[in-house]
């Protein structure tokens, strides 16, 4: 009956993790059928439905998400520690879900990973790109990395860089366009603003200086975006003078399609971390991972490159 019960939890959440019978299955090895099938049985035994299905959709019920929220984060410890016992004590294994920014993860975090997968051969990183920040035990991810994740009694932040935001346009544009020499000069230029994700407000341009000055800047929209990535790659067609994350700019910085703008002028953000459960006992595969991922942001010289002013 337990092991009955374990393959109905682990097909529910699952899908509900995945959001489709099918994701799920592919997951756990098994066919759809047999998965929309597991879950119905915990349906009948429970006597609430827990999903609302379609052709193309897959939704929690009221209900559904009542259980999910209750069972997803202790399930998972419960799997960790039967794994961690099925592979030996302490011994890294099993899925690993991160949730990180797409050009954080694709740039900096991919490139780290093969060596990581050398030591670690029975940790499965499974991957999950967006730019929103994510609510780490809510939606089931072992670890996120990104900044400004809002930190509970329920997190662990350790520091991989300190970050800059920084002026940035394409060499074309500044051809066109003489190059501000001091914050109130963008006021005649054409800006790429950013809008909040969180709030769905404009960011504004507030910039400090190496000397201690600080200022709010005005510029002339021409554009406004919710996603740093697109924003560099307009800024680089020439639309106008971006405010950016180092880490975004970088690439394009280092090829020359973008140029600083005002390089003696920046705004802060909040540091680019790796985030986890703060739970008593960290599963081996989270430990590994993040002490992995800090050591090599330390000594590969990550934190200085993206740091850099």
């Amino acid at each position: 009956m337990l092991t009955e019960l374990r393959s109905h939890l682990d097909a529910f959440i699952t899908s509900a993790d995945e959001g489709s019978f099918s994701a799920a299955a592919r997951l756990l090895g098994l066919t759809p059928a047999a998965i929309s099938k597991s879950v119905g049985q915990l349906e009948v035994r429970l006597g609430v439905r827990l999903f609302q299905r379609s052709t193309r959709h897959l939704a929690l019920t009221t209900d559904g998400e009542r259980l999910y929220a209750q069972v997803r984060l202790p399930w998972s410890e419960i799997n960790d520690a039967l794994t961690d016992l099925r592979q030996g004590a302490g011994k890294p294994a099993g899925t690993l879900k991160v949730a990180l920014a797409h050009t954080v993860g694709r740039e900096y975090i991919v490139p780290l990973l093969g060596e990581f997968l050398h030591r670690y051969p029975d940790v499965l990183p499974d991957l999950h790109f967006d730019n929103r920040q994510v609510d780490i035990v809510a939606a089931g991810f072992d670890v996120a990395i990104g900044g400004g994740i809002e930190l509970t009694d329920a997190l662990i932040a350790r520091e991989l860089a300190r970050l800059r935001i920084v002026l940035v346009a394409a060499p074309a544009y500044l051809k066109a366009h003489p190059a501000p020499q001091h914050p109130q000069d963008l006021a005649r230029h054409h800006g790429l603003l950013r809008r909040s994700l969180a709030t769905g407000r404009l960011i504004p341009w507030a910039l400090k200086s190496k000397e201690g000055q600080e200022l709010v800047a005005s510029v002339r929209p021409s554009i406004v975006m919710d996603d740093p990535e697109a924003m560099a790659r307009a800024a680089a067609t020439g639309m106008g003078i971006a405010l950016l994350p180092l880490p975004h700019a970088l690439p394009l910085l280092e090829s020359g399609a973008l140029e600083r703008v005002l390089p003696d002028w920046y705004a802060e953000s909040r540091p680019l971390s790796i985030y986890y459960t703060s739970r008593k006992l960290v599963p081996a595969k989270v430990r590994v991972f993040v002490d992995y991922i800090v050591q090599e942001f330390a000594t590969s010289g990550l934190a200085a490159r993206i740091r850099q002013t």
